[in-house]
């Protein structure tokens, strides 16, 4: 299981220095660690009307984390839908 994580860890790791020496930044910043709390607060809240949405807009940081995985602000957005989506449908049904 160690192995695993580390091999995890190694890749993510991988992908931040290069992300961040691609736009001149200083890769020593972020951390894994510090990345993955980072993106822990991108999060849904569930409102007074029962909506779900997305409590934050993201930050700069957390863009140039989600990019170096190929990912965007739009699809944050997109996978938030969807899981906005599937409670609404857990709720219709009484889950």
């Amino acid at each position: 299981m160690e192995f695993v994580a580390l091999i995890v860890r190694n890749g993510i790791y991988t992908k931040l220095k290069e992300e961040l020496e691609r736009i001149d930044e200083n890769p020593n910043y972020m951390t894994v660690p510090a990345a993955l709390r980072e993106l822990e607060k991108i999060e849904m809240v569930r409102g007074h009307d029962q909506i779900y949405w997305l409590d934050h807009a993201v930050t700069k940081t957390q863009k140039v984390i989600l990019k170096a995985f190929g990912m965007d602000v739009a699809y944050v957005k997109h996978r938030a839908n969807r899981i906005i989506e599937q409670l609404k449908i857990a709720d219709n049904i009484g889950w």
